[in-house]
């Protein structure tokens, strides 16, 4: 169960913290635009969540299907489910520059990704069918862990409050 409980700390928001407190003063622009560089492995000028996720490989970091996915549509502000330039800045600074709509926006799409058709909340049922379509394999068991971490008021299942709070940690 720890063992689960810690794959569940996001590999993501370490790596995010670790670069953006790296980057300050007037350097700042020059070592975004390093690490995007670096991101984009096919030079493209956008990196997908495939290259995300395979740029934290080789940092030494583990970054889950899953993700890699929410971090791309939380940050892909045009919507083509790729992070240009300024949508990876603005994911390294950590949305600073959205609205609170924006932002709750953003987390309920997200969210809506999780949640089974009729419900309004992620079960561990439609947590594990979302994972499988991610390509993650995981039994209910270990979503049931999952959703614990992460559910506040311990009914086994998250609500959106509970959703966010844990995307915004």
């Amino acid at each position: 169960m720890k063992n689960t409980q810690r794959q569940l700390s996001s590999s993501f928001v370490k790596l995010c913290e670790r670069l953006s407190s790296d980057i300050n003063g007037e350097d700042k622009n020059k070592d975004l635009a390093a690490v995007f560089t670096y991101m984009d492995a096919n030079r493209d000028g956008r990196i997908s969540a495939e290259e995300l996720k395979k740029s934290f490989k080789t940092l030494g970091e583990q970054l889950s299907d899953e993700e890699a996915e929410t971090a791309v549509k939380l940050s892909d502000l045009d919507g083509d489910g790729m992070l240009d330039f300024e949508e990876f800045a603005q994911l390294l600074k950590g949305g600073d520059e959205f609205t609170e709509e924006e932002k709750k926006s953003k987390i309920m799409e997200a969210f809506r990704m999780y949640i089974a058709e009729g419900e309004d909340c992620i079960t561990p049922r439609s947590l594990k069918m979302m994972l499988m379509k991610l390509g993650e394999s995981r039994t209910t068991d270990d979503c049931v862990v999952m959703i614990k971490a992460f559910d506040l008021n311990a009914d086994g299942v998250l609500s959106f409050d509970e959703f966010a709070l844990m995307v915004m940690r």
